[in-house]
């Protein structure tokens, strides 16, 4: 960094920032897939997106074209996301729990000329799948797939297992990628410019279709090197990566940031599996671990957690959902991670508005969300009136700056009531500003319960239930009522090692509610649960948990005029 240039990434493409590091860091790890013996120095990293990209450009990919993955931590995704950024083509990522509806949606809507995916995982066949939207491909020649239901479709590219009919593997594209000629990569890459579209993500689709935010060089560069200054990472760090690559926190905060910086990207697993992370941690002495709440009570939970070495962890980030300030303290006190982060954003804002630092006091990372990225503004407007609002007073959370999205791909009409006529892309996110400058998220507009007249957030009764010893994970939510318009349910689920947990009943927590809050906030519902509807990202899905109560209930949504 110099005092000409103080924010390195300013006026670069991805494919210019990772070329800088690999020549940086040649020698040094990039990219670790402990499970599968895989180490690749940041030469052989760039390398391997090298040929990747000749290979893209083989089938006729370029420029603006759009490309689907559809994974889980593969290696080649990580080798993908930096091909197509090589060459200007927009990578599209398609969440691996999808099902056959929804992967037809995403192909569709996001144009994609070529889908990469894996055969299988688990107990989800994504060729069987595949197969069910585009029966064409069966019968079709490589690169010349004709399907009415995906009209731009031309590709789709095996990243390992089977090679099914109408597919070619990776390996081949590599070998199709032998004849073009270092010059064309390179022309490719001369024509990017920091503000074009490199990436489509679609947003957790809680009502309704998903989104696809579309998102520019210059957006995810600046938000992966603010996030890794607020961590203060370096080419010494080792990041550990357990969240999915699909999602902004693991293609951005991961591996975009260990990019930038240099640092290795250690990928323990192809799905989080607490075990794997730990044993990454301790044997690749990482440095940096990311995670969502649910993700850090797992590993602080699983029965070998207490023999570990974890001495080498530093910082990192929790983000995703709020975090419980019993578990942050757990974190620091028992992992060890003295300078976790907490961040705050959304898919839109590519992703991290806020984020706490290194240095915060404890206090400051467990009660808030820290302060904004620089470059970035945030405002606290009233809902109803758009009134910009003063500190401590609650609204919703707006920001303006280097983080917005180009809008939502095909969706003029989203993104215009995302992002206003002055920039500012309106969250939907309930927060406080406090004196100090730090914010506090404290609930979702669409999620703000109204039971006979009386607002309710969910986030305030849901850390108020964090408090009772016995309980680890909790869920409040609004459903229908014919008296008060909606009543409180609270999901809950108790810790097994808590001795406050033997025989607790549901009466028991709203005894416990009643001394503590107003008399409308305590829940009617509970229900002791082993588990939550959740997205991949660790998200616990309320609008499912909603739907589970009125059927048990047999409750009916209230007509409103």
């Amino acid at each position: 960094m110099n005092a000409e240039n103080p924010v390195p990434v300013e006026g670069k493409t991805i494919p210019q920032v990772l070329l800088e590091t690999a020549t940086r860091c040649a020698e040094q790890d990039a990219l670790v897939f402990p499970q599968l013996h895989l180490r690749m120095s940041w030469a052989e990293f760039e390398q391997a997106t090298y040929e990747a990209a000749k290979g893209l450009l083989a089938l006729g990919i370029g420029k603006g074209d759009h490309v689907a993955i559809w994974a889980t931590n593969v290696p080649q995704w990580v080798v993908l996301q930096f091909a197509t950024a090589r060459i200007g083509a927009v990578l599209v990522t398609v969440n691996p729990a999808y099902r056959a509806h929804e992967l037809q949606y995403a192909l569709k809507q996001s144009d994609s000329v070529a889908l990469f995916l894996i055969d299988r995982f688990k107990s989800s066949d994504y060729f069987g799948m595949l197969n069910q939207v585009c029966p064409e491909l069966k019968h079709a020649v490589p690169g010349e797939l004709q399907s009415g239901e995906f009209p731009k479709l031309r590709w789709v590219v095996s990243l390992k297992g089977d090679t099914p009919p109408g597919t070619i593997s990776w390996s081949e594209m590599l070998d199709r990628g032998r004849t073009v000629d270092r010059a064309d990569l390179e022309e490719a890459q001369a024509r990017l410019r920091p503000e074009e579209a490199i990436n489509i993500q679609y947003t957790s689709g809680t009502t309704g279709f998903p989104k696809a935010a579309t998102l520019s060089h210059r957006n995810l560069l600046l938000n992966a090197y603010y996030v890794g200054q607020c961590q203060k990472l370096s080419s010494q760090d080792r990041i550990c990566i357990p969240v999915p690559f699909y999602h902004c926190f693991g293609c951005v905060l991961g591996t975009l940031c260990a990019v930038v910086y240099g640092s290795a990207m250690v990928v323990p697993a192809e799905y989080f599996d607490p075990q794997a992370t730990l044993d990454a941690i301790q044997k690749e002495r990482c440095t940096v671990l990311y995670g969502v709440p649910t993700m850090f009570i797992a590993q602080l939970e699983h029965p070998s957690f207490a023999g570990r070495d974890l001495s080498s962890l530093r910082t990192g980030i929790m983000a995703g959902s709020p975090c419980p300030i019993e578990l942050m303290k757990k974190v620091v006190h028992q992992m060890g991670v003295r300078e976790i982060t907490i961040a705050y954003g959304q898919t839109e804002a590519s992703p991290v508005i806020t984020q706490t630092r290194t240095d915060d006091p404890l206090q400051l990372r467990v009660e808030t969300v820290g302060r904004p990225l620089p470059g970035v503004e945030v405002k606290i407007i009233d809902p109803q009136t758009k009134a910009t609002l003063g500190d401590n007073q609650q609204g919703e959370l707006c920001a303006r700056g280097h983080v917005v999205m180009l809008g939502y791909y095909k969706n003029p009409e989203a993104t215009a009531q995302a992002i206003d006529s002055e920039g500012w892309l309106h969250t939907g996110d309930l927060a406080v500003r406090l004196p100090n400058g730090y914010y506090k998220i404290t609930g979702r507009i669409k999620e703000m319960v109204i039971r006979g007249g009386e607002n309710i957030y969910p986030r305030e009764i849901e850390e108020f239930l964090f408090t009772h010893p016995a309980v680890e994970q909790v869920a409040v939510l609004g459903v229908p009522d014919p008296k008060y318009g909606e009543e409180l349910c609270a999901w809950i689920k108790l810790r097994s090692d808590a001795p406050e947990a033997q025989g607790l009943t549901e009466e028991d927590i709203r005894q416990f509610c009643r001394e503590k809050l107003a008399h409308f906030k305590v829940p009617r519902y509970i229900r002791f649960v082993e588990e939550f509807p959740q997205t991949v990202t660790g998200k616990i899905q309320k609008f499912r948990i909603r739907e589970i109560m009125m059927e048990e209930l047999g409750l009916q949504e209230e007509k409103t005029a």
